[in-house]
């Protein structure tokens, strides 16, 4: 996903406060200030460098350029920006954290399931495992010690 042209995003610029919930069937950028939740299944949201969201968010893409205390349920993709400042759990297909962004919670990743074919979606016991598996290699590749360093 890409930083929106201001005419495809509705927008929420930074002097707006909105408690609440806040849904709608079009993409958004925020950069003012939300808190509650947020709820917009089959579009994007964009919380841009001054926004700052207190909120659970649902959508079909997240981007987060500022500040989100909430949890992301991103149904195609997560991303946080360099800038991004986030707590809460991301539960997605896919993610994308640039280096210098702060993220403290758990990533889910779900497996993409077709509608056609009757699949029923994966179970949170089954992604949790996959992705406890996943970090668990990551942090060994990440803790791996080269040998020739200690001489």
């Amino acid at each position: 996903m890409e930083t929106p042209k201001t005419a495809e995003f509705a927008h929420i610029g930074k002097s707006v406060i909105i408690k609440g919930e806040l849904s709608g069937s079009e993409d958004l950028y925020v950069d003012g200030q939300v808190e509650g939740s947020i709820e917009l299944a089959g579009n994007r949201l964009i919380i841009g460098p001054h926004g700052q969201v207190r909120a659970n968010v649902n959508a079909k893409g997240v981007i987060v350029q500022g500040k989100l205390d909430g949890n992301i349920r991103a149904s195609e993709r997560a991303e946080l920006t360099k800038s991004a400042i986030a707590v809460g759990d991301i539960i997605t297909q896919r993610v994308a954290i640039e280096e210098g962004a702060y993220f403290k919670g758990k990533v889910d990743i779900q497996k993409e399931t077709t509608k056609t074919d009757g699949a029923k979606p994966v179970t949170a016991a089954a992604s949790a495992a996959a992705s406890s598996a996943a970090a668990s290699s990551a942090a060994t590749v990440a803790m791996k010690i080269n040998p020739s360093d200690g001489k």
